[in-house]
């Protein structure tokens, strides 16, 4: 059941992150895999900037989709 939560908040964060970042979305599998990664890279932040999620499914996605928003901004910047 934990895996399938994963998915949809990956999925979830990864469409806000493409929707905030201007990009649109980079279709499902995309959005789950930058969901997700955003979930370890945000999780990673909050916890060095002392901030803690309450572990609620909001909390999930915010969390999330500020990783993955880090994740597509640094991916931007490599790019060039």
């Amino acid at each position: 059941m934990e895996f399938l939560y994963f998915i949809i908040v990956g999925a979830i964060a990864g469409w806000l992150a493409g929707q905030v970042m201007k990009g649109g979305g980079y279709g499902l599998i995309s959005n789950i895999i930058l969901g997700i990664v955003g979930a370890v890279v945000g999780g990673w932040l909050f916890g060095i900037l002392g901030l803690k999620s309450t572990g609620s499914l909001i909390g999930s996605i915010l969390v999330s989709m500020v990783g993955a928003i880090v994740v597509i901004y640094i991916a931007r910047l490599l790019k060039r």
